[in-house]
């Protein structure tokens, strides 16, 4: 039987998802439902311009505007979601990093 992992928000980041629009929401949604089966489909993130978010992830969502930052706790199948937001000034990537 296929093992799904829980997703887990930061308080701010499920703000963030809660303030999207409509259509995006869904496509988060979405994004969300691939990474409960396959966690390891984001992208790893490293030293972002400053802001180390290493043992970090990223998944893009509409034609990349939108990306979700989130950790991976395999013994408890969990995925931390800890940022959800345009790329724009770096701010998902800052506002990750006050979150770790």
């Amino acid at each position: 039987m296929e093992k799904l992992y829980e997703i887990k928000f930061h308080p701010e980041a499920l703000k963030e998802f809660c303030n999207l629009d409509g259509s995006v929401k869904i496509l988060v949604k979405k994004q969300l439902e691939k990474l409960q089966k396959s966690p390891y489909l984001g992208e790893e993130l490293g030293n972002k311009n400053g802001y180390d978010l290493s043992g970090y992830r990223k998944m893009y969502v509409n034609k990349k505007q939108i990306r979700i930052v989130y950790s991976i706790k395999d013994e408890i199948l969990v995925i931390n979601v800890i940022s959800i937001g345009k790329r724009e000034d770096m701010d998902v990537y800052a506002n990750a990093s006050k979150r770790v």
